[in-house]
């Protein structure tokens, strides 16, 4: 059981960035944006672009943390403010993003986390209003093989370390995403199976409901 939880920790934390880091550990580099060039902007500007159209993405994911440890599941993105990944057995964990709030479960123990989103790598990719300047510092612009990376990093928060965005490019569509936090740990989170525009119930991110947690136990028994 303490190799498990132990494997929990590393498939999640870097994920949620939820703790407090280490300063110190951040790297130079990340004190001021890239100088981006004309064609960086209006790449950018069509990532925005992209993430305001979204309403709904369902997909599996393939998420392989730092150490090698890896776990597969279903993630639902609902803009604007809610998203939920949910793994596979035999690992426990769910996480949910609602109401401003991020939630981490884990269904052996019975015993949930719950963070502001604003505490996650992922919470910009929430917002109503998505912009990729002011509070988020871009780093790098990169294309390959048909692919665009985007590197970016929190302006306010520059010591919590880096996300990067990886998007196919015609037509555009967000394939993965790769987080390193201040210890330099990546974790990298694969989509596949991608579906856009669907209908989702609004049950699966309404984890302040008294009956949900319960409900997600009985799901894997």
């Amino acid at each position: 059981m303490r190799g498990m939880s132990r494997r929990r920790l590393l498939l999640s934390a870097p994920l949620l960035l939820a703790a407090p880091l280490v300063p110190g550990l951040i790297r130079p580099a990340l004190a001021q944006g890239a100088a981006l060039s004309a064609r960086d902007q209006a790449d950018l500007r069509r990532v925005e672009a992209y993430f305001n159209a979204m309403t709904t993405l369902k997909a599996r994911f393939l998420q392989v943390a730092w150490n090698g440890a890896s776990a597969e599941g279903t993630a639902w993105i609902w803009r604007p403010g809610r998203m939920r990944f949910d793994y596979d057995p035999p690992e426990p964990l769910l996480l949910v993003a609602s109401h401003g709030q991020f939630m981490q479960f884990d269904r052996e123990l019975g015993q949930p986390t719950v963070v502001p989103t604003s505490a996650t790598p992922l919470a910009f990719l929430l917002r109503a209003d998505l912009r990729l300047s002011g509070d988020v510092t871009v780093t790098r612009v990169e294309r390959s093989g048909g692919f665009l990376r985007v590197t970016l990093y929190s302006s306010r928060s520059p010591a919590e370390g880096t996300l990067t965005l990886v998007l196919a490019e015609q037509p555009m569509e967000l394939r993965q995403w790769v987080v390193v936090d201040a210890q330099r740990h990546e974790t990298r989170v694969t989509l596949s199976q991608i579906e856009t525009g669907g209908r989702f119930d609004s049950s699966l991110f309404e984890f302040n409901d008294p009956q949900f947690l319960e409900k997600e136990q009985m799901r894997r028994r």
